[in-house]
């Protein structure tokens, strides 16, 4: 079995330019299960059976292997026996029949209000910086928007009359969301006070959100104003610039929202993506039903 390894780890190499440190990891998972295999006295893929993968999986499991890595194992063996099969080494692929590793869903981190309003208070909006900071927080927490999303607006996708922004997602993919009047406030006043101070006409190329030497903001720079303003804000949480969309969808749901609706404003092609957030929601309602209930 192992000169199908080989043969295999040497097509992904050629074919799809993977790095050592992949080709390694493939082999390895891929020859533990050979080695497990090697103990059944089998030493021809198309001996294998689906009983034999649950066995090994099962293995896996009581040697303490958590969720995560069985599910790369999985993956590894899953691709092996698909070469096997399209080059007809074998004539099914015993793996189809194992259910694979279920991977626990973390729920991601929200703020409550009260945080997102400390954070929010923090920047020196008669600052050009801090004010220019105050409306990218401001931005972050109205629409929901991701990172890379608030770094490419242009002053363009701004429509102030339906009080809308326009937002260009993955895969260029473009949707309008509603931006509240505290939003709409402060990126105005970095509009007028601030963004002319910044602009440089040969960089800014019109993007709405500049750094000091005038170009567009890095995705690493706005982590540092997010990450400022939560240590200044004494937020023990591990908060990055996408627990402001959590924050925003959450808070969104808890208020009545609909789901629908929530998941056209993140940009979500398929609704169960957008569902996490109602799991999010249960917890909320069970820790208000703890926190207020007579007999919570």
């Amino acid at each position: 079995m192992n000169i199908f390894l080989k043969e295999y780890l040497t097509i992904l190499k050629l074919e799809k330019n993977l790095s050592e440190n992949t080709l390694s990891s493939y082999k390895n998972d891929i020859s533990s299960l050979f080695n497990f295999l090697e103990e059944q006295k089998i030493d021809d893929p198309s001996n294998i059976k689906y009983e034999h993968l649950i066995s090994f999986f099962k293995a896996l499991n009581k040697a303490g292997l958590n969720s995560r890595s069985a599910a790369r194992y999985y993956s590894s063996i899953n691709g092996f026996f698909k070469y096997l099969l399209a080059n007809n080494y074998i004539t099914t692929n015993p793996i189809e029949k194992v259910p694979p590793p279920k991977i626990p869903k973390n729920l991601p981190p929200v703020l409550s209000v009260s945080e997102v309003d400390s954070i929010l208070s923090k920047p020196d909006v008669e600052n050009k910086l801090g004010l220019r900071d105050k409306a990218i927080l401001e931005t972050f927490y109205a629409c929901g928007v991701r990172e890379s999303e608030l770094i490419n607006m242009k002053l363009s996708d701004m429509f102030w009359e339906e009080d809308i922004i326009r937002v260009f997602g993955k895969g260029s993919k473009e949707r309008l969301v509603p931006i509240g009047s505290s939003a709409i406030k402060w990126i105005k006043e970095y509009l007028i006070k601030s963004r002319p101070l910044l602009e440089k006409k040969s960089k800014s190329e019109s993007f709405l959100f500049l750094n000091q030497r005038g170009t567009r903001l890095s995705r690493m720079g706005v982590w540092k104003i997010v990450l400022r303003y939560v240590k200044e804000a004494e937020i023990k949480k591990e908060v990055h610039p996408h627990t402001f969309r959590h924050s925003f969808a959450t808070h969104l749901l808890e208020g009545g929202a609909d789901l629908r609706a929530v998941q056209e404003m993140l940009g979500h092609s398929d609704i169960s993506t957008t569902q996490i957030y109602t799991h999010i929601d249960r917890e909320y309602i069970k820790q208000v039903h703890k926190d207020f209930h007579p007999r919570g």
